[in-house]
């Protein structure tokens, strides 16, 4: 004869045995978020940009998949101040953004091969579907907490550092 066996908890065991399988449950998808955060701040680059008044230094995720790109910045609460995200559209070309699905209000910083920032969207409106067009040729698309601009004197034809640009 095949077959199980079935045994009875009684509701007090029930109930503990419950709160242990969610608590393990709660610890093995914490961890993983650890995790997912961890291996993302790994992959966080060192970019520079060269202003009048200095060197501007933020610590970058690079999105340069058609999938990052696409998400972006969604759904994120909070992006700290020195931190962005670098878009790579090469070849350059004009490019177009949103900010569906986006809660903070960003900068956005268009970046030509040569590394010069050639336009920059100030305080975007979150949740907008409005399009915000870097207005000619662009390589790339730095994206920074509202305000950051103005904060550092980040200006049009300043110098940004990064691998993805060219020396001159």
């Amino acid at each position: 004869m095949t077959g199980f066996t079935r045994y009875a908890l009684s509701s007090p065991l029930r109930g503990a045995f419950l709160a242990r399988l969610l608590l393990l449950a709660g610890l093995l998808v914490g961890s993983s978020l650890l995790w997912s955060q961890a291996s993302h701040a790994a992959e966080l680059q060192p970019l520079e940009i060269a202003t009048k008044s200095g060197m501007r230094m933020f610590s970058v995720e690079m999105a340069k998949t058609d999938e990052e790109r696409a998400t972006g910045l969604m759904y994120r609460k909070e992006l700290p101040d020195g931190r962005g995200m670098l878009f790579d559209f090469a070849p350059e070309q004009t490019i177009s953004m949103w900010m569906k699905n986006t809660y903070i209000s960003l900068d956005m910083i268009f970046i030509g091969a040569d590394g010069r920032i050639t336009r920059i969207a100030e305080n975007t409106e979150p949740h907008s579907t409005r399009i915000v067009s870097s207005g000619g040729p662009a390589k790339a698309v730095l994206e920074v907490i509202a305000g950051t601009a103005r904060k550092y004197g980040i200006a049009q034809g300043d110098q940004v550092v990064h691998p993805l640009f060219r020396k001159r």
